[in-house]
């Protein structure tokens, strides 16, 4: 499978948050997004991760190529004139197939995948049907709403204070979509086919996942992006 940045890709800019978060939209990404469905559809999927609430398969090296590509010519949206050179640790078409009311006290409530300033999160879209986007959000008794290493141990005490609390979402809750007594929703970027996201990774954030998500398997009916670390390197 032959992959090229679509003719029609377009590259928005955004900020969000009392703390100015940096953000890059790609829309309309890849030309060949549909055979990317079927090509996920060929893949062998299985969960590798105790905090994602379903199932993964490696994507195409091509993919992983261009968005690095991409994200490099944008990247001193994130941290100004420094030219770093980027990596992938983790590039894999991502599956939802967990129901809410099974979701994991850590899977009901925003997080963060490292507290390094420099490291990237990309997700691309790969689904037709509204089955939600990406939120981000600020934790209501710190004000965070990103977490460095100055901020982690405040921030898990905080969290740990209110453990057993009212404040906690209960199973009955499933998946965070909007505001809650502990966290207040700043940010939502609607997921749309071929539509890619990338943010930093220290930010706190979930995956908007509606009550009607059919949380199936199958590439071409559920829930699929292609989810992606992005790394300096040396």
């Amino acid at each position: 499978m032959q992959l090229s940045i679509s003719d029609e890709c377009k590259v928005s800019r955004l900020h969000y948050g009392d703390e100015n978060l940096p953000m890059l939209v790609f829309d309309n990404f890849i030309a060949q997004a549909p055979a990317m469905i079927e090509d996920a559809a060929s893949c062998h999927f299985e969960a590798n991760s105790p905090f994602y609430p379903g199932i993964r398969a490696k994507a195409p090296m091509q993919f992983a190529q261009l968005l690095l590509q991409q994200v490099s010519q944008h990247q001193d949206h994130f941290w100004g004139e420094q030219q770093l050179k980027l990596g992938l640790s983790v590039c894999h078409y991502s599956l939802v197939t967990t129901p809410p009311n099974q979701l994991k006290l850590l899977q009901r409530i925003p997080h963060f995948d490292a507290v390094e300033p420099q490291t990237l999160a990309a997700v691309f879209y790969l689904f037709h049907d509204n089955q939600g986007g990406t939120a981000f959000y600020r934790h209501r008794k710190t004000g965070y709403e990103f977490i460095d290493e100055s901020r982690r141990i405040e921030y898990f005490q905080s969290l740990e204070s209110e453990n057993g609390t009212d404040n906690i979402p209960k199973a009955s809750d499933g998946y965070i979509n909007g505001d809650t007594a502990l966290f207040e929703q700043i940010h939502h970027q609607p997921g749309l086919f071929n539509r890619m996201i990338v943010y930093r990774r220290n930010c706190l954030h979930s995956g908007v996942i509606p009550a009607h998500s059919n949380f199936s398997a199958d590439p071409r009916n559920g829930r699929l992006s292609i989810s992606s670390f992005i790394d300096p390197h040396q």
